[in-house]
């Protein structure tokens, strides 16, 4: 496998020391940049396109999840911190792992054991002009936050300037609103996994549970949850002759 290109964002230098020196010993893993907070970790990103992303959640200013609603395509995040309060809250984004500072070198070395064949599908991935389905979008709403990958979202819906994604948990289907419009999460969505039913709304292929013939030569979709989606008569042209239906 290729090395695996690596940013730190941590506020605290001592903090970026002792990642570097945890990381002497996983020559598979390169750091390319680090920054101490939350605006030049997002420069850093953008310009080194990075597969691994070490984030502290407590800095001065934007915080690293504010890091995250910032980014349009998300690396593989660890958070590190020393605020266990953050725990439980970050793995409700997704995040791959969570190290308490001062991070042990043992459950660092687990985590990257853990990591590497995990990275290698997504470097393959990468190579992609769209995301995958395993692609992660980071989605805020309020105080509430979620990293959620792509094959995780069923719909998503236009609501005046606003966008409402529908994703399943696992145990519930959320439905926040964020300020993107739907062409910018089109343009970038897999072709293979997304559909567009009309001008309101864009469904996950995977999440379909019933075709119905509608009127005027459209479809009526049924999705997970019994979410209901009409698409146009144009888009049900399109749609037929995609899954030869």
């Amino acid at each position: 496998m290729n090395t695996i290109s690596a940013v730190i964002v941590e506020d605290s230098r001592l903090a970026r020391v002792e990642l570097k020196e945890l990381l002497k010993n996983h020559p598979e893993i390169t750091i390319i940049g680090e920054a101490e907070n939350a605006d030049k970790g997002y420069q850093l990103i953008q310009e080194k396109n990075p597969s691994l992303l070490f984030l502290d959640i407590n800095m001065p200013g934007k915080d690293g999840f504010a890091l995250l609603e910032m980014l349009d395509s998300i690396p593989i995040v660890i958070f590190t911190t020393a605020y266990d309060e953050f725990a439980i809250k970050s793995f409700e984004y997704n995040a791959f792992d969570y190290l308490l500072k001062p991070i042990n070198k043992e459950r660092f070395a687990k985590t990257i054991a853990k990591l590497l064949p995990f990275l290698a599908q997504r470097q393959k991935e990468s190579k992609e002009k769209n995301l995958s389905e395993n692609s992660q979008m980071f989605i805020k709403e309020g105080e509430k936050c979620w990293m959620v990958t792509l094959k995780e979202i069923i719909l998503f819906e236009i609501v005046g300037n606003y966008t409402r994604i529908y994703f399943n948990t696992g145990t519930s289907i959320e439905k926040p609103l964020i300020y993107k419009s739907l062409l910018q999460i089109e343009e970038k969505l897999p072709k293979n996994l997304f559909f567009r039913a009309n001008r309101q709304h864009i469904f996950n292929l995977k999440n379909i549970q019933k075709v119905t013939p509608w009127f005027n030569g459209k479809l009526k979709i049924t999705l997970t949850n019994k979410l209901e989606v009409e698409v146009s008569r144009r888009q049900s042209l399109k749609f037929r002759q995609q899954l030869e239906f």
